[in-house]
């Protein structure tokens, strides 16, 4: 195994998770991305090495337990430890409480919550030892506030904010950082752009969150000194009404 320093990505997406792969190679660590399907990755990991920096790209359903203990094993055993675990998988599908489905409903909490249990929980087993790392999880408006037409993407968020909180209270006293993220109003990415024209057009203003600047927002919870952790962080434009 490398001593290179290996920042963990689940979910990276071509918005704010392919950013923050990019923010952590960029000084150094090696960006290890996961989708579920892995021939996504490609353009993002191409990016990354044509700028110097170091990534692979992994295909894995995070919601599949052996699947999930392979990855981290494979991951710490050929590239380097895991410094760095980010969780941003994406469940924001809205549905009136007349037509939501059980089954619909089942996976969004297993997107949204249940992985980033199994994760983190194979990558606490391993920063445990060594006594150091970071975790954060990406929250969003409706890990605060269950809003009409998203019962099943609200119980999600909410579930993943009291896992971190959790998990932030155990790991805490031995030496790991875990921070969850609120990031509160629509996002730079194709689809905003596509469904939201009017919307997309804040951009000019910023007023929708960039990608970029996110992850600006993650090293920094990252690098924070050990004395002035940060737990939540909340991000959102300027012109959010919240």
């Amino acid at each position: 195994m490398t001593q290179q320093k290996v920042a963990l990505i689940i979910g990276a997406g071509d918005a704010t998770g392919g950013a923050v792969a990019k923010r952590f190679a960029k000084d150094g660590y090696v960006a290890c991305c996961v989708r579920r399907n892995g021939d996504k990755l490609t353009p993002l990991i191409n990016e990354i090495v044509e700028n110097g920096g170091q990534a692979h790209g992994f295909g894995c359903d995070a919601r599949k337990e052996e699947d999930v203990q392979s990855l981290i094993e494979t991951i710490e055993s050929d590239i380097g430890p895991i410094e760095a675990f980010i969780f941003n998988i994406g469940a924001n599908v809205p549905s009136s409480i007349f037509d939501e489905t059980a089954r619909k409903y089942f996976k969004i909490w297993e997107m949204g919550c249940f992985a980033a249990f199994l994760t983190a929980r194979e990558v606490a087993l391993r920063m445990k030892p060594r006594g150091q790392g970071t975790m954060i999880f990406t929250g969003a408006t409706a890990s605060t506030r269950g809003s009409a037409n998203y019962a099943a993407f609200a119980g999600s968020k909410h579930a993943l904010k009291a896992l971190a909180q959790s998990v932030a209270r155990e790991l805490g006293p031995l030496g790991i950082h875990v921070a969850h993220v609120i990031v509160d109003g629509a996002i730079d990415t194709d689809f905003i752009r596509t469904n939201f024209p009017e919307r997309y057009a804040l951009k000019e203003k910023a007023g929708i969150l960039d990608p970029d600047h996110i992850a600006e927002n993650y090293w920094h919870l990252h690098t924070q000194p050990k004395d002035a952790w940060t737990f939540e962080l909340d991000l959102r434009p300027w012109s959010e009404n919240w």
